[in-house]
């Protein structure tokens, strides 16, 4: 799957999303009726045009149902933000995340089948673009440069392989600094712990160092299960 995104609707928020995605390789194509916007943004992703993304004929003129992530980051006109969503689904997009300004707004985008919803805070889009970077991720905190503090679920190829095997030490870059293991919480694991099924880890490192170590071992253990 290529690593495509399409972002829609250039407010802070998401031009926040769509900047950051483009930082971490993605290629972004980045939407707004406003002109002036994708004007600013254009230097910053991989392609910004001015389009109406409650056209469906535009949508499919620019082929859009071949990106495999859509977000829909307009929240403060609820119809065209739900129009939006309506149509990135019905073009194709298999996941698609719309920002959402209050509940109400949130229970419609997932009535007609936003994958996820989110409600942004200021600094939310940088954090929703490591999420969606590693789908595993479920909250993601910038600290300086490129360094941050990531919360995740470890992946099925994760499970009873010792921290050392899978280079979550300080000398890959990586340090796994908490295991949360159901109601246990191991603070500054040993090298090695194995973990188990459903832990939750708390990582601190440098962005790129993570994104390959997670690459890395899941095409390892993918290839170990493929020669069982």
């Amino acid at each position: 799957m290529k690593r495509q995104v399409v972002v829609i609707g250039l407010g802070r928020f998401g031009a926040s999303l769509a900047s950051t995605l483009f930082q971490l390789g993605y290629e972004v194509l980045a939407l707004d009726v406003d002109e002036s916007r994708t004007q600013a943004l254009a230097s910053d992703v991989t392609q910004a045009l001015q389009l109406d993304a409650t056209s469906e004929a535009a949508l499919e003129d620019i082929d859009v149902g071949s990106f495999p992530v859509g977000i829909v980051g307009i929240g403060s006109n609820i119809e065209r933000s739900v129009l939006a969503t309506i149509l990135l689904k019905r073009q194709g997009v298999k996941y698609v995340v719309a920002r959402a300004a209050d509940e109400l707004h949130g229970s419609i985008l997932e009535k007609i089948g936003a994958d996820a919803v989110i409600y942004p805070e200021d600094d939310a889009g940088h954090k929703l673009a490591h999420r969606i970077h590693e789908r595993n991720v479920v909250e993601y905190i910038p600290v300086v440069g490129h360094y941050g503090v990531a919360k995740l679920i470890a992946p099925p190829y994760f499970t009873d392989r010792k921290l050392s095997e899978l280079g979550l030490n300080q000398k890959d870059g990586v340090a796994v600094v908490i295991i949360q293991r159901g109601e246990e919480i191991l603070l500054n694991p040993r090298s090695s712990e194995k973990l188990q099924s459903g832990d939750i880890l708390i990582i601190a490192g440098n962005d790129r160092d993570l994104e390959e170590l997670l690459a890395r071992a899941q095409e390892k253990f993918q290839k170990e299960e493929q020669s069982q």
